[in-house]
């Protein structure tokens, strides 16, 4: 399959399917959040991963390069050594930020619904 491209089967020029496929991975929201939250303009892979304990090295990895194709992130490799590498947020993924703070200020209105919601599903 074509990593540029995730076509649906029975919608295949959907752009919401296209675009949220890769976006709504496990890790690309909360790495796009951590880098914005950060306060900075940079951040390096070790300090993501320690702002993100949770997620593996090989998934940060994996997300980091996910979030680059789609221009959401940049990397910056510097020739030093050892070699210093810097990601950054860019415009597309600034431009996404007020849908995803009012997305993280809904879920925190609605989680404690939810949950309940959940575990009252549970028992039937």
């Amino acid at each position: 399959m074509d990593r540029a491209m995730i076509e649906d089967a029975v919608f295949p020029g959907c752009p919401i399917r296209n675009i949220l496929a890769r976006l709504c991975g496990k890790w690309s929201l909360l790495v796009i959040y951590t880098l914005d939250r950060a306060g900075r303009e940079t951040m390096r892979f070790k300090e993501l991963q320690r702002e993100i304990p949770d997620v593996s090295q090989k998934m940060l990895t994996v997300t980091l390069r996910a979030l680059e194709e789609d221009g959401y992130v940049t990397r910056t490799v510097y020739p030093e050594v050892p070699p210093r590498v810097e990601y950054a947020l860019t415009g597309r993924a600034r431009s996404l930020l007020p849908h995803i703070n009012a997305l993280i200020g809904w879920a925190s209105e609605n989680m404690d619904a939810i949950v309940k919601d959940r575990k009252r599903a549970c028992k039937k």
